[in-house]
């Protein structure tokens, strides 16, 4: 159970200037990057409406919001899915994750507070592998690139890259062996981190962009295999 604060509930100034729909699309976009909704997947809107204990109207314009981002896609006659990412758009994330990323870390200043977010994304992670954990390395490392953009300190592509996390986590969901997609990376985030604690800036960007790089080929080869059968058949 999700319960949300109504608009005129105590609770709801916490929420800021947000409204009950934002609300429920960030939690609906957060169960995305957490791996808890998967691409394919079908989405009850009777089980999600008392999950979140919302109507069903309310629930109804935020999968209509979540379309339109391209999260979601309604089948007439069948319901509403969660997205499975097309090719076009997994090589235009990476492109864009290049572009931002890379760029980011090359012009990081050495005392940047970002910092301290990756080492708890990279400590994290480590955790989440002794443990088994591999979704919780995923999350983890989604983390780490988060603060990797924060040392770009703007606003607007914080927002932009946590849009383009949950469509990242879409194109992840496509493996189902999520130990042999995050594995690699824990051990290339400690050492990116340690590039970057040393103030090795420019080495850490091509080092990333590297990374990158590899990252998108093997999300595109596993695209290749699975596609056939993912087309919302859930």
């Amino acid at each position: 159970m999700t319960p949300l604060a109504s608009p005129t509930s105590p609770a709801a100034p916490a929420a800021g200037t947000q409204t009950l729909n934002d609300r429920v699309a960030e939690l609906i976009r957060q169960k995305i990057v957490k791996g808890e909704f998967s691409p394919g997947q079908r989405l009850s809107e009777a089980a999600l409406a008392d999950s979140f204990e919302i109507s069903r109207n309310t629930l109804r314009e935020v999968f209509r919001t979540l379309t339109k981002e391209g999260l979601l896609k309604h089948a007439p006659n069948r319901g509403v899915f969660v997205a499975v990412p097309s090719i076009a758009s997994i090589i235009d994330i990476y492109r864009v994750r290049r572009l931002i990323e890379c760029q980011a870390l090359a012009q990081a200043y050495p005392r940047h507070p970002a910092k301290k977010h990756m080492r708890e994304a990279v400590e994290l992670a480590l955790r989440c592998r002794d443990a088994g954990d591999w979704l919780g390395v995923g999350t983890a490392n989604m983390e780490f690139h988060k603060g990797i953009v924060e040392l770009a300190d703007s606003e607007r592509l914080n927002v932009l890259f946590a849009h383009i996390l949950v469509e990242l986590r879409l194109a992840f969901g496509l493996l189902k062996d999520p130990e042999f997609l995050h594995a690699p990376y824990v051990d290339m985030n400690t050492r990116l981190l340690e590039l970057i604690e040393a103030g090795k800036f420019a080495e850490g960007s091509v080092a990333l962009n590297e990374y990158l790089i590899h990252s998108e080929r093997i999300v595109l080869a596993v695209y290749a295999r699975q596609m056939p059968e993912s087309d919302f058949d859930n």
